[in-house]
């Protein structure tokens, strides 16, 4: 039986639904801080040691200083362990990743005007750290996407750090990150590879910034360190909204919906839609599809938490919602889609047409799969090469630009008291 619930925009429950979907987002229960909270200060004061003993608690493997790092043998070694086609599907997926993120790198610029010269000044990140989950899947993906990025915006160093449950990396983390150009791997993961990153330990060396998924306490460690180190975003679970109307094909939008919710039992999966016919031929398509796949109990446990067909009085209306939600992969298959195109105003990545599944951003499109969730696609991008520089202003005046500007300069430091201010710029203007 199809778990995922139907409700039209015109029922009285809708206007809970709606709330519900508006507001959601990643709560944190206050246990879940202060576990965190001790870690990263047990972190700060006990360096490796810290690491070294969290990990034999937590992923049950034995470590010294030596060996947190993954060596470079095991690393050429790792190609032995892939099959190559395995490999050239990676180099693949990393060449589109480089061609999409390479046509966003931008450059300083300046302009001279009445003897004042000004301009920004733009500079890459000196060390940035990726944390990639492990343990119940891999993600080579998650390794180039943050990997290429930063190497393209010209970061000096990109170190890894990732859990080991098994006490050993899969092969094709290792190739993936060989591919990406990573400098280093270290064999720790959760909260207190956050703080190590962020911190510095006698091995792990401090970043300027921390990108990557994980676990709640990887997200709370992020959210706790953030200010003491840069951070790409606090990720929620994986979502994906699908509108389509009755010229989509039902079994594309049914395994979309599928495919997300197999992400975990947190996953989002959402349809709109302003045919209640179509929404039922979904249905039956994922009723029958849903018993070939092996994570069924996992998706049939996501759709009941998080699943949903909202049936809307026209697509107008649910381009509006949408806009509302503000989803992390926005799918529209309807048809003619680029005629909603421009009233998106809010999505992490939008997917245009019946032929493009969301997959493909996944892996081999090329944008960045590293999206806004939660509803943040309001205020935040996907990860890209903006993340990984940072700018600078840069100021020049002559002394005739002096003459022009100082007097409403020292003027303003005096409204707001500050007299020193203010004779800095005079002391200047009296010099011959």
């Amino acid at each position: 039986m199809n778990p995922l619930k139907i409700v039209q925009t015109d029922s009285p429950q809708f206007k809970l639904v709606r709330n519900r979907l508006v507001n959601r987002g990643i709560s944190y229960g206050r246990s879940i801080e202060s576990s965190v909270e001790k870690i990263i200060e047990d972190v700060r004061v006990h360096g490796d040691r810290a690491l070294i003993r969290y990990t034999k608690k937590f992923d049950r493997i034995s470590l010294t200083s030596t060996t947190l790092r993954v060596s470079q043998k095991a690393i050429k070694d790792a190609y032995s362990k892939v099959a190559r086609s395995e490999v050239k599907d990676m180099e693949y997926a990393a060449g589109r990743v480089r061609d999409f993120h390479r046509h966003q790198r931008v450059s300083g610029w300046q302009y001279t005007a009445g003897g004042v010269s000004l301009g920004q000044r733009v500079t890459p990140l000196e060390r940035v750290g990726v944390y990639v989950p492990g343990g119940k899947a891999v993600y080579p993906s998650t390794v180039l996407m943050s990997a290429i990025p930063a190497r393209i915006a010209g970061v000096k160093q990109v170190i890894i750090c990732t859990p080991t449950p098994k006490g050993e990396i899969n092969p094709c983390i290792l190739v993936a990150a060989d591919i990406a150009g990573v400098d280093e791997i270290y064999t720790v993961g959760g909260a207190q590879a956050v703080a190590a990153m962020a911190l510095g330990t006698e091995t792990i060396p401090r970043v300027d910034k921390i990108v990557g998924p994980g676990n709640i306490y990887v997200a709370m460690a992020k959210k706790l360190l953030f200010g003491h180190v840069d951070i790409d975003m606090i990720a929620g679970p994986s979502e994906i909204l699908i509108i389509a109307d009755d010229t989509a094909d039902p079994s594309f939008v049914a395994m979309d919906l599928l495919s997300q919710a197999e992400h975990d039992e947190e996953a989002v999966a959402i349809l709109m839609t302003p045919s209640g016919a179509f929404a039922d031929r979904v249905l039956q398509d994922m009723e029958s599809g849903m018993r070939k796949l092996p994570r069924r109990k996992v998706i049939q446990q996501s759709l009941k938490n998080y699943g949903l067909v909202i049936v809307t009085k026209d697509l107008k209306e649910a381009v509006g919602l949408s806009n509302e939600i503000a989803p992390e992969h926005l799918s529209i298959q309807v048809s003619r889609p680029m005629e909603l195109l421009n009233d998106i105003r809010n999505a992490g990545a939008i997917f245009l047409g019946s032929f493009t599944p969301q997959t493909l951003g996944d892996y081999v499109a090329g944008p960045n799969h590293t999206l806004p969730t939660g509803g943040t696609a309001r205020f935040f991008s996907p990860l890209m090469v903006d993340d990984f520089i940072k700018r600078s202003s840069v100021i020049r005046y002559s002394k005739g630009g002096l003459k022009r500007d100082g007097g409403v300069a020292a003027r303003f430091a005096e409204i707001e008291g500050l007299d020193a201010h203010s004779e800095a710029v005079k002391i200047r203007m009296r010099r011959r």
